[in-house]
């Protein structure tokens, strides 16, 4: 059976999700608090409203939804999230994905019997490719976050850590790494065009060869390591090529600070 919910902002990310939750059937009803004009699926369990006191009056009586699902940008959540405290009250659980928004910040909003679980998606989510981490506060119950998995799994993988501190490092890792992907791609095309390839089919082979070592990479049982060595013929090009990016002052230590320095910057954020 699935879920009531309240979502509240449906851009891409809203969106996504929406659309997941409609076509796995995790939910009976969505009530999306939408004030602009994004569409929504023409879908009988979709019910719009422009704002929380529309969404009120639209209640069925002794309507209480399952979770509120907090889509907003997090710059907007101060003005947006207390106006869903009698839902929370009535025993909605809050599913969060705003970055740098702690489950001490929902906590100070709803209280610390509220039950607040915060994911951290990735723009791949979009499509449905996402890797998605999520914590749960102390009064979230089983059912709520096995819930709230449910419900980020319609966007891609998902996993779960006990300690929040960590939410910094997935941060860090899986929510800017798309963007380090895409710098990928932007090098591999920039050093090809150097080596004399015209510049469009450049970065037509560097972005082709990305996507398609990330699709065998999640259709293969073996590991990265194991996925590299089988592309490496002993003393060939790409042993050349591995043999300078695998240098004491190659990748890995570059990797390691940026990871190191995203990660320090996301717990400045959250304060």
């Amino acid at each position: 059976m699935g879920a009531h919910l309240i979502l509240v902002g449906c851009g891409k990310m809203g969106g996504a999700l929406l659309a997941g939750w409609l076509a796995g059937g995790a939910a009976d009803r969505v009530d999306v608090v939408e004030p602009g004009d994004a569409p929504l699926p023409d879908d009988a369990r979709v019910h719009r409203h422009a704002d929380a006191d529309s969404l009120a009056a639209a209640l069925p009586p002794g309507a209480a939804p399952d979770a509120v699902v907090l889509a907003v940008k997090p710059q907007m959540m101060d003005a947006v999230a207390p106006a869903y405290a009698a839902a929370v009250a009535a025993g909605a659980c809050v599913l969060s994905i705003a970055a740098g928004k702690t489950l001490g910040y929902f906590e100070g909003l709803y209280g610390r019997t509220a039950a607040v679980i915060r994911a951290m998606p990735n723009t791949p989510a979009a499509i449905g490719k996402g890797a998605s981490v999520l914590v749960a506060n102390a009064a979230a119950s089983d059912a709520q976050v096995a819930l709230a998995m449910r419900l980020m799994e319609a966007a891609g993988t998902v996993d779960r850590v006990e300690d929040e501190a960590l939410i910094d490092a997935v941060t860090a890792l899986s929510g800017g790494g798309p963007a380090y992907t895409f710098l990928l791609i932007e090098a591999m095309a920039a050093a090809g065009e150097k080596a004399g390839l015209p510049a469009g089919m450049a970065m037509r082979l560097a972005r082709r060869t990305v996507i398609g070592a990330g699709a065998l990479a999640e259709a293969s049982a073996e590991d990265a390591a194991t996925l590299r060595r089988n592309v490496t013929s002993p003393g060939g090009t790409t042993q050349a090529a591995l043999e300078v990016l695998m240098a004491e002052d190659g990748i890995q230590p570059l990797f390691d600070r940026a990871i190191a320095a995203a990660t320090a910057r996301s717990r400045e954020l959250a304060g």
